[in-house]
């Protein structure tokens, strides 16, 4: 087992880990930011390291400082938690040569399955449903509307190295080709410093599910069920819930086989999400590979009672999985919500500042993952989630009403928050009746 891991992260990502090391009986060391000093994770952790100001550029996404602050604390190992570093393939290598376990997939499976269009041809080799598009990265403008013209519009221009919801253009009509192909290409070099993109056909109307996978280094692979990721706002996640109610057990058995064909022919380790799009025929096709942990795992861990940050750990300190396929079971209905700072009514402006109250929720099936309290003033300069409710219920009719009951006890004074939008998903007739898709929030919600 490992024995003393960094946490390259913050916020409520950053606790979760130092909870499960600590469960672990691991040592556990925070970094932190000089916005952060006074941060939750920073308290929890056996030792804290400042590694920089601010901006993240200088702090969470500065590699040397992050090294150092490791290697000066005798840390065996790395945990980057999402977002930040997490799928930066040339920071798991440097870890690697200093000799530091990074907790994740090796860096040159990362970068593999970080490139979107190196990962699609892959998946098709391995006999994964693709959606249809190019082969391989778009050159130019003149290749784009041929492309375009074979699959058909609409298309989407995507970067090859895009995520979170960054690099990404619809293009319905061949007359608005050049300006989406130019602006992807401005986008994805300034978000993620490689300007190639590729092309999809633009699935109208999907479902957005996505199956969570574990695989350990001697080749053992298990999938954990689904999560239905398809609320969804500007192409970022706002609730999720396990399991998906548009599968059947048979499309639900295809799907995970899928899922591990994907693992397998990528030679993946750790904890993996492998994502999909559903159309309304029931068709489901790869979208992409996150080499990381989720924001929503908390949903996967209440219906199979699978630990995924222990089992990361356990992977990544050389053992074997301890299950096997046909010991999932999913059990009941689980949602979660995203709370975040920001104004719904002020198009979603984010709202820093600080807590002046704060009642989080509890009771049967309630959870909470949070790194705030209350006095803690939560800093202009990173991402407005501020926490997670998680419920689960026997059923979904059961997990809704737990939600709503939830978010009726969370008090936030001091900033605005998303409770009362989220409070309007949960009370829509669309969503209570499972009949919507990702473009629910723009047709319900505006």
């Amino acid at each position: 087992m490992l024995k003393k891991v960094l946490i390259a992260n913050r916020g409520e990502i950053a606790v979760r880990i130092i909870r499960a090391c600590k469960e672990l009986n691991i040592k556990t060391v925070a970094i932190y930011s000089e916005a952060d000093k006074d941060a939750l994770h920073t308290k929890l952790a056996d030792e804290a390291v400042c590694v920089g100001p601010a901006i993240s550029s200088k702090s969470y996404l500065n590699i040397q400082n992050i090294l150092e602050a490791a290697c000066t604390t005798n840390c065996d190992s790395v945990h980057p938690g999402f977002g930040f570093l997490s799928e930066s393939a040339s920071f798991a290598k440097m870890c690697e040569e200093s000799n530091l376990k990074f907790i994740g997939p090796s860096y040159n499976v990362i970068d593999l399955m970080g490139n979107k269009s190196n990962s699609k041809q892959l998946m098709k080799e391995a006999k994964v449903p693709v959606v249809p598009g190019s082969n391989g990265c778009i050159e130019d403008v003149k290749d784009a509307i041929k492309c375009a013209k074979e699959i058909g519009y609409p298309v989407l221009l995507k970067a090859s190295s895009g995520g979170g919801g960054k690099g990404i253009r619809r293009v319905d009509f061949e007359s608005e080709m050049e300006n989406a192909f130019n602006l992807v290409k401005q986008e994805a070099k300034v978000s993620f410093n490689d300007d190639s993109i590729y092309m999809e056909k633009f699935i109208v109307n999907p479902r957005h599910v996505e199956v969570q996978v574990l695989a350990d280094e001697f080749g053992n692979v298990v999938h954990l069920g689904e999560r239905d990721c398809t609320v969804q706002r500007r192409n970022q996640k706002v609730l999720e819930e396990s399991p998906s109610m548009i599968l059947n057990e048979e499309l639900r058995s295809k799907m995970g086989k899928a899922a591990i064909r994907a693992v397998k022919a990528s030679n993946y380790t750790n904890a993996g999400t492998i994502e999909f799009l559903v159309d309304k025929d029931k068709n489901f096709y790869f979208m992409e590979m996150n080499t990381r942990i989720q924001v929503e795992h908390p949903v996967t861990e209440w219906v199979t009672g699978v630990d995924i940050l222990k089992e990361q750990i356990r992977i990544a300190s050389g053992e074997k999985l301890k299950f096997s396929q046909r010991d999932i079971n999913i059990k009941g209905h689980s949602i979660e919500c995203r709370i975040n700072a920001e104004n719904p009514d002020k198009n979603f402006r984010p709202c820093p500042g600080k807590i002046s109250e704060l009642n989080l929720p509890g009771g049967n099936g309630v959870r909470v993952d949070t790194a705030v309290y209350s006095g803690y003033t939560i800093p202009p300069v990173y991402d407005s989630m501020i926490a997670k409710i998680i419920v689960h219920g026997e059923d979904r009719a059961e997990a809704i009403a737990k939600m709503k009951r939830a978010l009726e006890e969370c008090v936030i004074e001091g900033i605005d928050t998303n409770i009362d939008f989220l409070f309007k998903i949960l009370t829509n007739k669309k969503f209570i009746e499972n009949d919507y898709d990702t473009s629910f929030i723009e047709k319900e919600l505006k």
